[in-house]
């Protein structure tokens, strides 16, 4: 009998280290102390924006939205719109619109758009159709039409110099005539990588004020003429006459004055190759022409435009018309509120040599144009380093170059007839 109140007793123990047993008084419930109950809630993923106008552009379509309902009990980071034909094309963004850039004139794209937040990605929009049109001529004629000035300073071993230049406009055509001195400071020259003196020079460039986009890139620079020039009427001409055979046992197999071989080198993101060039990541010719094959940092101190005060400054007009800019771009080419940020080209270096190439141990990956190749959407601008876009000077949105600190540093080729 005892046995059985004994068994009895630890079973009822048991359960009170299990639910809790009432005190005194006869009392039922939690003891004081006991912890409260908490409610926990697991955010997710956004709901799918509502997609609204997709605006065809030239190369390009505007993609316009409406934020979710829901953010899934995150706060949305960002928005991605993508563009499908064939292959897809993406671009992101804090806010509506998007502008997706890369696409192909002509042809029918599908585009949709998503909501990210710290969870992951929602379920994308419904998708709408456009087909991206060339742009017909944009006129620049009310851009600085009347721009002149000089400039004196010392030139290296050419000593002290007066630049100086005049642009002008007629009902169809911008001019410039000049003397293709800088309107800045500049290195020494000549100097163990440049040999050359700066030299006055005869400008004369002409461009069109009603620039159109055609259906094919074209290529100039060099003895394929100018390629553009600064507002002082320094030309840009970022290729350069070096080469090297792929049989090279030495750099000294180079020719980085007058090369005709297939390999060839380039002046900038590369320092195997000593080209000479300055601050301005400019040098001389051989006839004393100083010119630009990147960034023309001289011009943008000019402008007061530095990390910590950016802006979008015009350098200088394309032989096709369109205007150029250097190294800061509106984060959202279709919007002049949203935050200016460093551009950056959309090429990207190879991972291995090409067959033939001569031998990385001389020559790293990044000495020659080659070793470059053009990847759509994976940085700001398109395959001739430019993207459509507002800019101070055209607020309703124009097709410019820029000049970037990252290849290929300047345009190589030109969009407009």
């Amino acid at each position: 009998m005892a046995h059985r109140r004994l068994k009895s007793f630890l079973i009822a123990a048991f359960a009170c280290t299990l639910v809790g047993c009432g005190g005194g008084g006869g009392s039922s419930g939690a003891s004081a102390g006991s912890p409260a109950t908490t409610t926990t809630t697991t955010a997710g993923v956004p709901g799918a924006p509502t997609i609204g106008t997709v605006t065809a552009g030239d190369g390009s379509a505007t993609v316009a939205f409406t934020a979710p309902a829901s953010n899934g009990g995150a706060a949305i980071t960002s928005y991605t719109a993508t563009c499908t034909a064939s292959g897809s094309l993406v671009a992101t963004g804090a806010s509506s619109p998007i502008m997706v850039t890369g696409l192909t004139n002509g042809v029918t794209y599908s585009c949709s758009v998503t909501a990210s937040n710290s969870v992951g990605k929602s379920s994308a929009s419904a998708a709408v159709s456009v087909t991206p049109i060339v742009a017909s001529g944009t006129s620049t004629a009310s851009v600085l039409c009347t721009n002149a000035g000089t400039y004196t300073g010392t030139f290296g071993a050419a000593g002290t110099l007066t630049s100086n230049w005049q642009w002008s406009c007629s009902a169809t055509a911008r001019s410039l005539t000049a003397n293709g001195l800088p309107n800045h400071a500049v290195g020494t020259f000549p100097n163990p990588g440049n040999p050359n003196t700066i030299a006055v020079q005869t400008v004369n460039f002409s461009a069109t004020v009603s620039p159109f986009k055609g259906t094919a890139n074209r290529t100039l620079g060099g003895p394929a003429g100018i390629l553009a020039v600064s507002l002082a009427g320094v030309k840009f001409d970022p290729g350069t006459a070096g080469s090297c055979p792929g049989s090279m046992t030495t750099t000294a197999d180079c020719n980085l004055a007058n090369g005709n071989d297939v390999w060839r080198l380039e002046a900038l993101g590369q320092k195997t190759f000593n080209f000479g060039v300055d601050g301005n990541n400019a040098h001389v010719q051989p006839g004393g022409a100083y010119h630009y094959h990147g960034i023309p940092e001289g011009l943008l101190a000019n402008a007061g435009a530095t990390d910590a005060n950016r802006k979008m400054v015009l350098i200088g007009w394309a032989a096709d018309g369109y205007p150029v800019y250097a190294r800061y771009c509106y984060s959202n080419a279709m919007d002049a509120s949203s935050p200016l940020k460093v551009c950056t080209g959309s090429y990207a270096l190879d991972s291995a040599p090409d067959a033939g190439r001569p031998s990385v141990a001389l020559a790293p990956l990044g000495s020659f144009v080659s070793d470059w190749n053009y990847v759509a959407g994976s940085g700001d601008l398109d395959d001739c380093n430019g993207r459509t876009g507002v800019t101070p000077e055209f607020p309703r949105g124009i097709y410019y170059y820029m000049a970037t600190d990252t290849y290929p540093f300047f345009s190589r080729c030109l969009k407009g007839n």
